[in-house]
């Protein structure tokens, strides 16, 4: 078992190498890469057996073991991620732009790798081939370093990807997996300054506030989603805005894009939100609401704390607040949000305007849910994660946000 300063020498090796591969090499790596998958759904489900009945006796919640797991169904998508990222155009090597000075000299602005990306993230194993998929496409090395729950699934994964990759002809150090799970090999990667270009975590606010406290690298901040979904008085669709609502809620609560506060007007309230709650606790969703909330729905609802409405609950929980409109609406996302995703339902143009304009989220949306903040859904392929900062990356990151650039200057003998 590598250490993370072992880990990153081969993967600073193994990145120059793949920044200099041509696209055709990296897509049949990636070709390769998803055939692995889809040849070994049986050992892959063992491996993942075995970081579930681990879970489970350690007394994790369901949310949790719902995102730890691996079925059939879930490891062909990840092989059809794998395929859909080779699909893309290759972000590597486009002129951003170019032009000649006054002395003959042209410059030119080009697309290059990131370099060495470290990718720290929790429980969900589909993550690992995600980011290699992303990283491999886009010309750069990744060391990954998932949570102890899931080391049995993230060690197959990896096993299978390094294979593949030497199978098309690529280093296996291109993908790496740091197996040590203990919080100070996890503080040693984050400080391989002298190897690592980027850390990009994945996971909840306290793994992404662990990362940006003790990183001595640059941090891409990823995930944590307290998103928000409001019933504007302007909404006269009150069918479409409770399959908005429900779906945004359960279709996955374990994600960072899911809904996890209700905000509804008091001129609608009382007509729109108890047959709304109605539909969601039939689904099993417990409401925490504020103090008119709890006086419309009675025992359909507990009070909500200060502290609920900060929260990213990843479970069937959500909290509600009935707002007198939508300057009060903009004002509690603007304090509790993270800056993940949040949704106005109304007809009311002037008032979607302005909430897109007002709302200082990386995905802003009218009449939609909040669960399409996602890389696939973006059109991106796949995604290394959400960002939720503004330097360098906003909103969902594909290949694009896998890049940088660099300047390449030719002359015929120009002296200043």
């Amino acid at each position: 078992m590598l250490g993370p300063v072992e880990l990153g020498r081969k993967a600073r090796d193994a990145a120059a190498c793949l920044a200099q591969a041509p696209a055709a090499l990296r897509d049949r790596a990636l070709e390769e890469m998803a055939a692995a998958l889809e040849a070994n759904v049986k050992p892959l489900l063992a491996a993942n057996e075995k970081d579930l009945q681990q879970a489970a006796q350690s007394g994790r919640t369901d949310a949790f073991l719902e995102r730890l797991t691996l079925t059939d169904k879930r490891v062909l998508s990840m092989a059809q991620g794998l395929r859909d990222v080779r699909a893309l155009p290759d972000p590597l090597g486009r002129v951003l732009s170019g032009w000649t000075r006054p002395n003959g000299l042209f410059i030119e602005k080009r697309t290059v790798p990131l370099g060495v990306i470290g990718i720290i993230f929790e429980s969900r194993p589909n993550v690992a081939a995600d980011a290699a998929a992303l990283c491999v496409k886009s010309g750069n090395a990744c060391i990954l370093r998932g949570g102890s729950d899931a080391i049995h699934s993230n060690t197959a994964i990896v096993s299978l990807l390094r294979g593949a990759l030497e199978k098309a002809g690529l280093p296996a150090d291109c993908v790496s997996l740091l197996e040590d799970t203990s919080r100070e090999a996890a503080r040693e990667l984050m400080g391989l300054r002298e190897s690592l270009d980027v850390l990009i975590p994945r996971g909840g606010a306290s793994l992404i506030r662990s990362v940006v406290e003790n990183a001595k690298v640059p941090v891409i901040e990823t995930g944590a989603g307290n998103c928000h979904v409001y019933v504007h008085s302007g909404c006269n669709d009150f069918a479409m805005a409770r399959r908005v609502i429900v779906n945004a809620k359960t279709q996955r609560p374990s994600v960072c894009n899911a809904a996890e506060s209700l905000l509804v007007d008091e001129a609608i309230a009382e007509a729109f939100l108890p047959e709304c709650i109605k539909e969601l606790t039939a689904l099993g969703v417990e409401i925490r609401g504020c103090e008119k909330t709890c006086a419309l729905l009675g025992g359909l609802a507990v009070p909500a704390s200060e502290e609920d409405f900060f929260t990213e609950y990843n479970d069937l929980i959500l909290s509600v607040k009935i707002v007198s409109g939508l300057d009060e609406a903009i004002a509690h996302i603007r304090k509790y949000s993270t800056r993940h995703s949040e949704a106005i339902l109304t007809n009311d143009r002037a008032a979607a305007e302005r909430f897109l304009n007002e709302i200082d989220s990386a995905a802003v949306y009218v009449n939609a849910s909040t669960r399409f903040t996602d890389g696939g859904e973006f059109g991106f392929g796949a995604e290394i994660g959400i960002s939720t900062q503004k330097l360098h990356a906003r909103g969902p990151m594909g290949l694009e946000q896998l890049t940088t650039y660099k300047y390449v200057i030719r002359g015929d003998g120009q002296v200043r």
